[in-house]
């Protein structure tokens, strides 16, 4: 007859205990494959408990595949593979340090306006209660992509649909977008060196990539004119980590690449495509004071290059939101891509950021930035 201390004070945690208690049996060996069980009722009486507690211990252990019952014979241990335990072995929570200043880096971040990014959550949740737990359309809220859109055009001199904008958690993730947008079997042509994570996520996705070597300005001419590359990823403003800014030269360079079309990739069958370049303008906000530095995007009259920045610079690492901006020709492909993805930034998150950029807070912070640098 199983024995077991039944010092519990309440019907619920006895029946846990007493579950919990056969359950190491079997696991530890104590009771063997195909060993029958006391019955519910001489159970119960053997252990002073009620016939209900032991009812719902041996349901737990049956629904779990513990036990098992067979008819007009009771139950028995079902047929597991027991694992050798030591109960006396106790094992303690190593927990990670939180708040640890040592780990915030002494850069743009520190000047993150946080009282008034908070006071704007709060903000948030007043005005919007139970609208903020609807969920996301897959390219974004359009209050966020509305605020982005207006920003760019007024701060950046960018013209942009608010449909053309979509949202994610960065741009990191926004880099595997592109993937899944136009295809594992391009051939992915980045700077070298690089931010490594792009390198990381293309080939991670499946993806081939290409180094093509920087010079002066930008990316080698010779290397350009070499490259089997179907899609150019640049960062034109401040390369990181060679710090290269493109010349107005190279730019147009780029552009030009871009115009004419690939032969057969190595993974593809498609004898001929167009090229894209995927803009990457992470630090551009923090440009010199006067007229903000000529995008790819603006300076493109053939709908082949695609924007992406991010809110993990510019704001801070942790607000993890960036966004890209589609040419229109690409907007129904997308749709058919990635329709069926969840947008990955909360709304929350989206609709704070929103009324972060509409209440001027965001070029605010961003001055304040620059006039530090």
């Amino acid at each position: 007859m199983l024995t077991y201390s039944m010092n519990q004070r309440d019907e619920k945690s006895k029946y846990y205990y007493l579950y919990s208690a056969i359950k190491e049996d079997i696991l530890s060996g104590n009771l063997k494959q195909n060993e029958k069980l006391p019955s519910k009722r001489s159970l119960a009486e053997h252990l002073g408990i009620s016939l209900i507690t032991v009812e719902n211990a041996y349901q737990m252990l049956k629904d779990e595949g513990y036990i098992e019952s067979r008819e007009r014979s009771g139950y028995f241990v079902a047929e597991i593979i027991p694992m050798r335990r030591n109960p006396k072995e106790k094992k303690k929570l190593d927990l990670l340090e939180v708040g640890d200043a040592g780990n915030r880096a002494e850069t743009k971040e520190t000047m993150f306006p946080e009282s008034v990014y908070f006071k704007t959550v709060r903000s948030v949740l007043t005005e919007y209660g139970s609208e903020l737990l609807e969920k996301s359309p897959n390219e974004g809220c359009a209050i966020l992509r509305n605020a982005i859109a207006k920003y760019l055009l007024r701060y950046r001199g960018i013209f942009a649909q608010p449909e053309q904008i979509i949202i994610g958690s960065g741009a990191e993730h926004l880099y595997s977008t592109v993937v899944r947008l136009f295809g594992q079997e391009k051939v992915y042509g980045i700077e070298n060196p690089s931010y490594k994570q792009i390198r990381m996520v293309y080939e991670g996705m499946g993806a081939q990539c290409e180094l093509l070597q920087m010079g002066e300005e930008g990316i080698l001419s010779t290397e350009l004119e070499r490259t089997n590359a179907d899609i150019l990823h640049v960062t034109p403003f401040h390369s990181y980590p060679s710090g290269v800014t493109a010349s107005v030269r190279k730019r147009h360079e780029y552009l030009e690449w871009a115009k004419q079309t690939t032969g057969t990739s190595p993974k593809s069958d498609s004898k001929k495509s167009e090229r894209i370049i995927i803009e990457d303008d992470f630090d551009s906000e923090f440009f010199m004071p006067g007229k903000p530095i000529d995008t790819l995007y603006m300076s493109d009259d053939n709908q082949s290059v695609i924007y992406i920045n991010t809110f993990s610079k510019s704001l801070s690492p942790s607000i993890r939101i960036g966004y890209m901006i589609l040419p229109e020709k690409y907007l129904e492909k997308y749709k058919e891509t990635m329709g069926d993805f969840s947008c990955t930034v909360p709304v929350l998150d989206q609709y704070v950021l929103a009324e972060f950029i509409e209440r001027g807070h965001f070029e605010q912070h961003l001055n304040r930035v620059r006039r530090h640098q």
